[in-house]
């Protein structure tokens, strides 16, 4: 795939967005456009296609595109653009790695969008529960140590946004698994009694089908966890096309975040995974643990 993955992935699931919003088929927006269906399929699941800048603003029209989110799509399709010609120009235009810094509250969209085309997310955490799975208080806790200057409004607008990605875990064809220090459940933020709440959240939400949650305990010994910083892999389903999407590793840092795609550092990452995994608790016995120190956090 020509360009990055993450680029590409970010302009197809949006025009997809786009394109459904507006009620149209597939079907229907290639005969407006006259191009063929399988065009638009490979426009939307981000791979390169022939398409020139004036049929794209023509499909906005098609979709009636407000002037904000035309803007938006025009502005991902120049950053695919040139990506594209920095691929050719280094001759490899198949699915080289691109990290690139980003301000993190800027480009926090692209990241949503993303997590929003996913079918799996894998997040190994060292410090904080997870953002799918934050109860909101601990968020307002979270969102309070960050700015403690913030508005009530704005830190309101951030439990909602928080609110609205947790309606993922309730579609079935998603899966969320969390490999978890044993440091998360013993930070507190908030205090004791935000801490128990939202542990004892955890344990209910690890019961669901889609959830796996296990933890690394602090006996453990010697493990990759205490050489990796947090991170979060997305891995998105096929396409309608049949195309196998490549997995995105996503980490973010205090003052921007970092996508990885390429193939060999994908697969770093997965071993990490295993390895993780290999010296977790099990889900039972995470479940327990889990409990356990909520339990401690009342007494």
């Amino acid at each position: 795939m020509a360009g990055s993955t993450v680029s590409r992935l970010d302009f197809g699931n949006y025009m997809r967005g786009l394109r459904v919003h507006a009620g149209k088929s597939v079907l229907a927006a290639g005969l407006y456009l006259e191009v063929s269906r399988q065009t638009l399929m490979r426009l939307e699941e981000g791979m390169p296609t022939k398409l020139t800048t004036p049929q794209l603003r023509i499909l906005l029209d098609f979709y009636g595109a407000d002037a904000g989110s035309e803007g938006e799509v025009l502005t991902l399709w120049s950053e695919v653009r040139e990506q594209d010609k920095t691929a050719k120009a280094q001759g490899n235009s198949k699915g080289y790695w691109q990290a690139y810094a980003d301000q993190v509250y800027p480009h926090y969209p692209r990241y949503l969008r993303l997590e929003g085309a996913a079918d799996r997310v894998v997040t190994h955490q060292l410090v904080l529960v997870p953002g799918l799975l934050q109860t909101a208080d601990y968020r307002r806790a979270i969102a309070m140590s960050e700015e403690p200057d913030l508005s009530i409004v704005n830190m309101e607008r951030r439990v909602e946004l928080a609110a609205r990605r947790q309606v993922r875990l309730e579609d079935n064809n998603f899966r969320l698994d969390a490999v978890l220090s044993e440091a998360v459940l013993r930070h507190q933020p908030g205090g004791p009694s935000v801490m128990a709440a939202q542990l004892r959240w955890l344990a209910e939400a690890g019961e669901r089908e889609n959830i796996g949650i296990r933890v690394v305990s602090f006996g453990s010994g010697a493990h990759r966890g205490l050489t990796i910083q947090s991170f979060t892999m997305l891995q998105f389903p096929r396409g309608t096309s049949g195309l196998v999407v490549p997995s995105v590793i996503y980490l973010e840092g205090a003052i921007g975040s970092l996508y990885h795609e390429r193939k060999d550092v994908v697969d770093q990452y997965r071993e990490a995974i295993s390895a993780l995994e290999a010296v977790a608790l099990s889900e039972r016995d995470t479940r327990d643990m889990v409990l356990r120190v909520a339990k401690e956090c009342t007494a």
